[in-house]
Order: C-alpha cells, then sequence, then structure tokens
C-alpha cells in the first residue's frame, strides 16, 4: 500500500511537471482569447477586479487595444532664465500627473546645467512632448515606443500555469501520508513559489513601465539661445544672416577670449616672466660670446 501512494504521487508530480512545460509555452494567443483574466493579486488585482489585461487605451493612437507598449523620450535643451524654466518644468510635470524619478543641477562656471528622469503617465506622453518647448529651448528630441505585448502576455501566461500547479500541489500534500512523499512535494512547492514570485516581479516591472513613459532631459542655461531665429531662404536674407553670424562669431570669441585671460591671469603672468628671463639669458650669452671671438688681422697694405 505504501508503494502504491508513492507510484500515484511520484505520477502527480510528473503530471504537473508536464502541464508546466506545456503551460510555459503559450504565447500570448490564449491569454488574449481569455480576455487576458490572469492577473496577480500583490498588485491589487484579484479574481472581482478588472486584470491588467483588459483592454485599455493606447497612447499612441487613443484606440482601444490590447497592446502593451513602453514609451521613452530624450530631450535636449537650453534657456537664459534657468530658474523660471525649471519653474516651468515642474509645472508641466505635475499638470501631466508626472514625477521626478531623479533631478540633479550642477554649476558649469557661472552657468546651471540640470540632468532629470522623468517619468510621465503614458497617456500623457504626448501631451508633455508639444509642451515642454513653452518652458524652454528645446535643441534635440527623440522619442521611442517599445511594443512589449508579446513578452507581457507570456509572462502573464507562464504565472497562470504556476498558480494551477502550486494549487495542485497543495492538495497532493493534504492528501499525502508517506513522509517522503510530504518531503518531495514541499521541495516541488518552494520551487513553484520562487518562479510565482519571479514571474510576479516581472509583471510589476513591465506594468511600471507601461503605465509611466519615462523621459530623460537636460536644460542648460546659457548667455544666449542657439539657433533660435527662423530660416531664411532669399539670397539677401541668407547674405544679412551670414555677416550678422560672423560679426557674432567674433564677438563670442572676444568675450571668451578675454574670459580665458580672466581665468588664467595668474598662470599668464608666471609665463611671461619666465620668458623674459630665459630672452635674457640668450642675450647675454650671444653678447658675451660676440666679445670673446677673435679680432681679425689687418690685411697688409
Amino acid at each position: 500500500m505504501k508503494q502504491k501512494i508513492t507510484s500515484l504521487t511520484l505520477a502527480a508530480l510528473l503530471l504537473l511537471s508536464l502541464l508546466t512545460a506545456c503551460g510555459g509555452g503559450n504565447t500570448a494567443t490564449s491569454d488574449i482569447a481569455n480576455g487576458g483574466s490572469a492577473g496577480y493579486e500583490e498588485n491589487g488585482w484579484d479574481a472581482g477586479m478588472e486584470s491588467p489585461a483588459a483592454p485599455q487605451e493606447d497612447a499612441s493612437d487613443g484606440a482601444v487595444s490590447l497592446q502593451k507598449k513602453i514609451y521613452t523620450a530624450s530631450l535636449e535643451a537650453e534657456t537664459t532664465a534657468f530658474d523660471q524654466a525649471a519653474q516651468g518644468l515642474s509645472q508641466l510635470v505635475a499638470d501631466c500627473g508626472g514625477y521626478f524619478q531623479n533631478q540633479s543641477v550642477s554649476n558649469r562656471g557661472t552657468y546651471r546645467y540640470g540632468t532629470y528622469t522623468i517619468r510621465i503617465p503614458a497617456q500623457r506622453f504626448r501631451d508633455f512632448l508639444l509642451q515642454v518647448g513653452d518652458s524652454c529651448h528645446v535643441l534635440y528630441q527623440t522619442s521611442a515606443e517599445d511594443d512589449v505585448t508579446d513578452a507581457y502576455y507570456d509572462v502573464e501566461s507562464r504565472l497562470t500555469t504556476q498558480r494551477t500547479k502550486l494549487e495542485r500541489l497543495q492538495n497532493l500534500l493534504s492528501q499525502a501520508e508517506n513522509m517522503e512523499d510530504i518531503i518531495t512535494i514541499e521541495s516541488a512547492i518552494s520551487e513553484t513559489e520562487l518562479t510565482i514570485e519571479q514571474l510576479t516581479g516581472s509583471l510589476r516591472t513591465y506594468d511600471n513601465l507601461i503605465n509611466y513613459a519615462t523621459v530623460d532631459m537636460t536644460l542648460s542655461e546659457v548667455y544666449r539661445l542657439s539657433n533660435a531665429e527662423e530660416p531664411v531662404t532669399t539670397f539677401g536674407g541668407r547674405l544679412t544672416a551670414a555677416f550678422q553670424g560672423g560679426f557674432r562669431s567674433a564677438v563670442n570669441f572676444g568675450e571668451s577670449f578675454l574670459i580665458f585671460l580672466a581665468y588664467n591671469w595668474v598662470l599668464l603672468v608666471v609665463l611671461l616672466a619666465v620668458a623674459l628671463v630665459v630672452l635674457n639669458v640668450l642675450l647675454r650669452k650671444r653678447k658675451k660670446a660676440r666679445s670673446s671671438a677673435p679680432s681679425q688681422e689687418e690685411p697688409p697694405k
């Protein structure tokens, strides 16, 4: 009788392992067909609530879709009024329902430089990109969307399978009487619980990235905005712009040169003093060499 129970238990474990292998290979198709009902309690979802896989509004075009997308963007901006621009950026983030994940401000000489990692709700991602230029001058902007639908529902399907396996293992454990069977089933339960925890963490990470877009942004304080003028197409306009650009370049070079002298005047004075000493030594050696040279004999008359 003891051997019979053990054989039945091992056969049940083998059946569960086969079930897990089949369930782990399922793609998003089966889960989408079921309406994506598999959720996870750790993130506040249960059988009586709408699951994360339920139809949601796609942030790209407003259409109801089961797609799961991760939105990211990168921005480089500058401003002549750093405090006002930073305040405007903070207000825009708050209006969009987002938050700053990271932010830092450093000094570069007399100007400031800010770096920000901003999280914006996916449905307000486009609005943020359209309005961010109101508080600063955007030099560079790029955005991307990564479709993770298949990967998301694959993880969700595997999680559903592992939960079914755990429930059946727990039922087997409640019926087991042999200590060897109990140890074997408890070991399988531990492995299954670990897998469930890992899959749940993966879903949490996906949901965080899907629900909130990530924007990496830099804000530079400058004396004059770059490329702030409207482009000109006529020959006269281009010629005038060229003269103006050359004049501004000369002025900027002069300002930069004066600032360089102001920052390094001590070093320049030292270098000038050393150069004068070296020049004086060379002149003395040359004079001494001339005075010590033998005078030429006068030719006979």
